[in-house]
């Protein structure tokens, strides 16, 4: 098996992370695999913000947790750098388009040896006005929709292990 389709199959969610900082080399590794993902017309629609400041990514979380209804955890289960991914308001392909980038990011964090792990509740973190004003001191203009976010780290412990594939999750028809 190549290596490719070896990473895509051994990629799994991680939810506990070493709480040291990834490398630069790996953050741009990943963030340019991010800009590679496909795009409805060639558009690269979405823009990628990775976050690794504490004292915002702690912000997120803790309006994230308070979404979810846990404010006593970490939704980002300690990893240090959030990714968020924002489609275009208004764009019909643009909540298509920004989760083809997130795969991209969560497949690259693999192959460079990263953990990753797709976190929901970022729409409405943008929705509310704390979530605007990350937005706005972050120099971001115009009008997006959050999608998704995928937290990077070091995985503490090993990656947990496949569960079966169940039966008839693809058919072919011919």
């Amino acid at each position: 098996m190549n290596e490719a389709m070896e990473n895509l199959l051994t990629r799994r969610s991680v939810r506990k992370y070493e709480p040291r900082q990834i490398s630069d080399e790996e953050l741009n590794a990943v963030l340019e695999a991010g800009t590679y993902a496909p795009t409805a017309r060639g558009t690269q629609s979405p823009l990628i913000i990775a976050v690794q400041d504490r004292a915002d990514r702690d912000e997120l979380s803790r309006i994230n947790a308070r979404i979810w209804g846990r404010e006593d955890f970490d939704p980002f289960y300690g990893a240090p750098t959030v990714v968020l991914v924002l489609g275009q308001a208004g764009n019909p392909n643009g909540v298509q388009d920004a989760s083809l980038v997130l795969g991209n990011l969560m497949n690259a964090a693999h192959a460079v040896g990263l953990g990753s792990c797709w976190i929901n509740r970022i729409r409405e973190t943008f929705e509310l006005p704390e979530g605007r004003a990350l937005l706005e001191k972050w120099g971001v203009a115009g009008d997006w929709v959050g999608v998704g976010s995928c937290i990077l780290g070091y995985a503490a412990g090993s990656e947990p292990a496949p569960a079966a594939r169940k039966p008839g999750y693809y058919r072919i028809i011919r």
